[in-house]
């Protein structure tokens, strides 16, 4: 009641859908999230490009840090699922969507930036599009007779059970998969940007509108935003690792299915 009386407004959805302030109503449209995604591409770019310019045989400290991302993707998840031969083959496109995720994500905890680039569902859509694509490729590739046939056609099922099993495969592995995906990826950034703009909000409040002793309270919303922001950068990296991760096992499966 204290709250709702004082006039306090807490996070609304709206904040992922800000106005335009360039080309307004022309699909080159920019609004803040717009704004949000090209620094964080920006970033990216950046980062290895400085940290890739002068490689060196005895790296220095910036490169090392981008050996050790770099390598972390290629055995932890690329060579790990894939092997050494399709680890190679794919490793761009994981590693491509490891640190695009991870600089996306970490946009929410940037001061002045105060949101996921990955919060809406353009970014989501697009990495699970190429997600989706490098698992139908990775398929065809093996075995383009039977990577279909295989994946809808399980061998060994009584065929008058594919009438059930072929519907469960078609809407499981080609509809759920990149679904999935979007949603995992969107809604943890969504949430979380929430609950941080709640409690940064709620302690502003508290500390400077409140009555009495209800400033007091702002400590404790103080510490949970703190907390909220550790999670988030956790949330973050994770989320990266698993959409990475994810990928790389539709691409193992997809292999395996032609097998």
């Amino acid at each position: 009641m204290l709250l709702a009386d004082s006039g306090f407004s807490g996070p609304s959805i709206n904040e992922f859908f800000p106005p335009a302030f360039l080309f307004a109503g022309t699909p080159f449209e920019v609004n803040r999230v717009t704004l949000i995604r090209l620094v964080a591409t920006l970033a990216v770019i950046l980062v290895f490009g400085l940290g890739t310019r002068r490689m060196k045989l005895v790296p220095g400290r910036w490169q090392s840090i981008i050996e050790l991302g770099l390598d972390f993707v290629r055995v932890n998840i690329a060579e790990d699922l894939l092997g050494k031969k399709d680890g190679r083959r794919f490793l761009p496109l994981l590693t491509t969507i490891f640190f695009m995720v991870l600089f996306f994500n970490l946009t929410s905890i940037i001061p002045g930036l105060n949101l996921a680039g990955s919060s809406v569902i353009g970014v989501p859509l697009v990495l699970a599009i190429a997600s989706y694509v490098a698992f139908i490729y990775a398929g065809i590739r093996h075995s383009p007779a039977g990577f279909f046939r295989n994946t809808l056609f399980p061998p060994g099922v009584p065929w008058p059970l594919y009438i059930i099993v072929t519907p469960i495969e078609v809407i499981s592995t080609f509809l759920i998969r990149p679904v999935t995906l979007i949603l995992r990826l969107m809604m943890n950034m969504v949430v979380g940007h929430l609950l941080l703009v709640l409690f940064f909000s709620g302690t502003e409040w508290f500390l400077f509108e409140a009555p009495g002793l209800f400033k007091l309270f702002g400590i404790g919303t103080m510490v949970f935003a703190f907390a909220f922001t550790l999670m988030e950068i956790l949330v973050g990296v994770l989320q990266a690792y698993i959409f990475a991760l994810l990928t790389g096992v539709y691409i193992q499966l997809a292999v395996a299915e032609t097998h």
